[in-house]
Parts: C-alpha cells; sequence; structure tokens
C-alpha cells in the first residue's frame, strides 16, 4: 500500500498495478475499513481498478498534539489514514451483491453485435451465449454517472473498439471494449462495440443510491424474449 498526495485536498492509496480480484478486494476493503473507521475530515472515497482516492477538508483535520504538532493537514490525515487501514490483509469484506440485467441483443439495439462475431468468426448467437453466460464483477465506476467497468468478458468476443466513435448511444446500451463489457448509462458519444440495450435506469439522480450498480457487485446479464422490449 503506497500513500500519496493528490492535490491539496485528498489522497491516492495505491494498491497495485493489476487489474484482478486480488487486488480489487482490496480496494473493497479499504473502502469498508475507511467508511466504518472514518479519519476526521474525510469527505469523500473513491474506489478505481488499484486504487482509492481519499478527499479531506484539511481545516477538519485535527491537531493531535495540540500546538506543538506542527506538520501540515495532509501528514497528519495520511497518518489517520494509514492506522485506520491497519492488517487490512485479514480485513472482511461485505458480501457482493448480484445484480441480472435484462439485454435485447442485437438490431437497432445493438448494430455492433454481427461485426463482434464477424471478427471472432462467430456467429451473432455464438456471442450472445458467451456474453450472457459469463459472470462480471463491477471494478469500478467512471466516465459518466453509473457507467460501470465490468471484469469477467469472455477472452473468445473481447473486441477493439470502434475505430471511429458514435456521437450519441442511447441509455441503457451494452457495449464491448477490449476486455471489459459496460452499459451506457444516460445517452453520450461513446466508441465502444454495441450488441444490444437494457431497459433499466442505470443512473436516476432522483434514487438513493442514485447508481443501479456499485463497485464490487456481481453482474449477469439475461437475454430478453421476443416479447420484452428494452424501450
Amino acid at each position: 500500500m503506497n500513500v500519496t498526495p493528490l492535490g491539496d485536498r485528498g489522497l491516492l492509496i495505491s494498491l497495485g498495478d493489476t487489474i484482478d480480484e486480488a487486488t480489487h478486494r482490496l480496494v473493497r476493503a479499504v473502502c469498508d475499513r475507511l467508511a466504518a473507521r472514518p479519519p476526521a475530515g474525510l469527505i469523500e472515497i473513491v474506489p478505481a481498478f488499484a486504487s482509492v482516492a481519499v478527499h479531506y477538508d484539511p481545516s477538519a483535520v485535527p491537531n493531535g498534539n495540540g500546538n506543538s504538532d506542527e506538520r501540515v493537514p495532509y501528514e497528519r490525515f495520511s497518518d489517520a489514514v494509514r492506522g485506520a487501514l491497519v492488517d487490512l490483509d485479514h480485513a472482511e469484506v461485505a458480501e457482493p451483491r448480484r445484480v441480472e440485467i435484462p439485454v435485447r441483443y442485437g438490431g437497432a439495439y445493438g448494430p455492433d453485435l454481427e461485426e463482434v462475431a464477424r471478427q471472432h468468426d462467430l456467429t451473432p448467437d455464438e456471442v450472445v451465449r458467451l456474453h450472457s453466460e459469463a459472470t462480471y464483477r463491477v471494478y469500478m465506476l467512471g466516465f459518466a454517472p453509473g457507467f460501470a467497468y465490468l471484469g469477467g468478458l469472455p477472452a473468445a468476443i473481447a473486441t477493439p473498439r470502434r475505430a471511429e466513435p458514435r456521437t450519441s448511444v442511447p441509455a441503457g446500451t451494452v457495449g464491448i471494449g477490449g476486455s471489459q463489457t459496460g452499459i451506457y448509462p444516460l445517452a453520450s458519444p461513446g466508441g465502444w462495440q454495441l450488441i444490444g440495450r437494457t431497459p433499466l435506469t442505470l443512473f436516476d439522480p432522483a434514487r438513493e443510491p442514485p447508481t443501479l450498480l456499485g463497485v464490487g457487485d456481481t453482474v449477469a446479464f439475461r437475454p430478453l424474449g421476443p416479447n420484452e422490449s428494452p424501450s
């Protein structure tokens, strides 16, 4: 674990340099521990693939030694964070949620499905089967509110992003980008290969929490039947 400054109101806890389950478990353990034992001044915890950003209010960081401690707030806060994370390797992490995502694959909802199949010498149905039989892990949220980067995509359908991104991708669209899959929570530009769409709302600011998926969740995709509409 390496702790470094992140501007004048944050610090970065680096936990590795690979995207895998062991590193992800440490990310979740850090988040769970800091949520349970928040150092004074903590504002927000932001997990990523192999690190956790911690934002804090320097004016709220206490001076533990009275006026004799002349260290800057970052030094005092980082010490408090390290203290909260002692013996992290043996920390328990919360049981992950399992979220099922219904998807209408192909056609107007997944205009790149046939291209993904062509690149791998598969049929569209085989791509759908491989994509929907896998179990995925939410490693981090980013890019747009509620956009979950999902690990666990079968290598047989890992596909590079499009050479030319689209200017608008509908909300709920399921895509493949390299070795990951994800769902566009809002209409936005995007360069992933689009293979389907879900009727679920991934981000709703009026909902608590506003994001459907959270870091650590497991995700399964279920192909929609012919009479089920994603619209």
